[in-house]
């Protein structure tokens, strides 16, 4: 069973029960502030959302969406073609792992951005979903983070941009296996449900072979004290 949800200005294919985007999608998407892109990467990229807002933000670009779960390769298919972006969407059904030097998936050292809404969960800490989607999609039961940063790394060329959200309680190992794989962290932003609450998320920018050098954003609030959305969530989800 499907639903057809709207947002900003991509219509999207959900599985109603399986796995669903949520707001971290968006704020991803918008935490992305390159003046131009031409190649970009969407690392478990699920029904495709993230890819196809970055697609349809910067119109030149050509977006791969690489996903493991068959079931939402065919979502991400569908989606592409339902927004007209097929022709600039390419959707490969592949495990991040298997992309190495060698491999034939993608071109290796020539990607501009690659992003990912990874699995944010160790296996054995918080619950995992009796449904596969979603819990391969929250749980590193396939993807850790040093897969997923060697495979980033591997991707983008030099001086391209990797863009994540995470938990703010794994932001030191995060950045210790990034910097691992060549990227160094330059931009973090902290995401906060309201202003009296700790950071629930971060996002964060690495740059490929960047010297040291960090900038800290101002913190992102979602709601106001009545549980209002604020006013800049409010322009994340207008066209």
């Amino acid at each position: 069973m499907l639903t057809l949800d709207f947002i900003r200005d991509v219509h999207i294919y959900q599985s109603k029960t399986g796995y669903r985007f949520s707001v971290d999608a968006l704020l991803l998407y918008s935490f992305v502030n390159l003046q131009r892109v031409k190649k970009i990467a969407d690392f478990g990229a699920g029904s495709g959302i993230i890819g196809l807002l970055l697609a349809k933000k910067y119109p030149d670009s050509e977006v791969t969406l690489i996903e493991l779960q068959k079931s939402l390769v065919r979502l991400a298919k569908k989606n592409a073609a339902l927004n007209e972006l097929e022709s600039r969407v390419n959707v490969i059904n592949c495990d991040i792992k298997e992309l190495t030097p060698e491999s034939s998936q993608v071109t290796n050292n020539c990607f501009d951005l690659v992003i990912s809404n990874p699995p944010f969960r160790r296996t054995r800490t918080g619950l995992i979903s009796n449904v596969d989607e979603r819990a391969i999609a929250r749980h590193e039961i396939k993807l850790s983070l040093q897969d997923l940063f060697n495979a980033g790394s591997l991707l983008l060329k030099h001086h391209g941009r990797f863009c994540l959200i995470h938990l703010p309680e794994r932001l030191a190992e995060i950045i210790r296996v990034m910097k691992g794989h060549a990227l160094e962290p330059k931009r973090l932003r902290f995401v906060h449900s309201s202003v009296s609450t700790e950071a629930k998320m971060v996002l964060i920018e690495a740059v490929k072979g960047a010297r040291s050098g960090m900038k800290i954003e101002s913190p992102l609030v979602l709601y106001n004290e009545d549980g209002s959305y604020t006013k800049e969530l409010e322009e994340l989800y207008r066209v």
